[in-house]
């Protein structure tokens, strides 16, 4: 694991709340896409999730996770917070409202909890794989231990 000052905010959250993960480092991850990283780490693209955040259009903020390799529906996700519409909130909103930046923001460990909702698929693997928060870093824990962490929905989120 390393120096405790190698941990990720997202691995401190996780620890304080004692649940299992084991963490994946992609070297050289700048610039690639989160399927390029999980190629890398010889990982199943289908367990590796990427977290989208948005705006809808009352103005408040919702989380997604969603498989690396799909693209997030924006109509079947704002239908599962209860939204006219959403969109994705631009790049440089990303560092003040999360504490992340682009590429390696996770649904865990953000300044503020917003409504997070993951990928119905995320429910069919005993472990899932999403951003430790940094760029290339990787953490893969049960989804069911994440509910001790954060609250969450599970439903069909992705472009057929």
């Amino acid at each position: 694991m390393g120096k405790s000052d190698d941990k990720t905010n997202v691995c401190r959250v996780l620890d304080q709340k004692k649940v299992p993960y084991k963490t994946h480092v992609c070297p050289d991850a700048e610039g690639l896409s989160g399927v390029e990283i999980v190629a890398k780490l010889g990982q199943n693209p289908a367990q590796a999730f990427k977290t989208l955040v948005t705006v809808g259009k009352t103005g408040k903020n919702y989380v997604f996770v969603v498989p690396v390799d799909k693209e997030l529906d924006l109509k079947k996700a704002a239908k599962a917070v209860g939204e006219k519409s959403i969109e994705m909130i631009k790049s440089k909103e990303l560092l003040p409202l999360t504490g992340y930046i682009h590429g390696g923001c996770s649904p865990i460990g953000m300044k503020k909890f917003f409504t997070t909702t993951f990928h119905s698929t995320a429910a069919d693997y005993d472990t899932i794989m999403f951003s430790a928060g940094k760029i290339g870093h990787q953490v893969e824990v049960n989804l069911r231990d994440i509910e001790k962490v954060i609250r969450f929905q599970i439903t069909d989120i992705v472009v057929d």
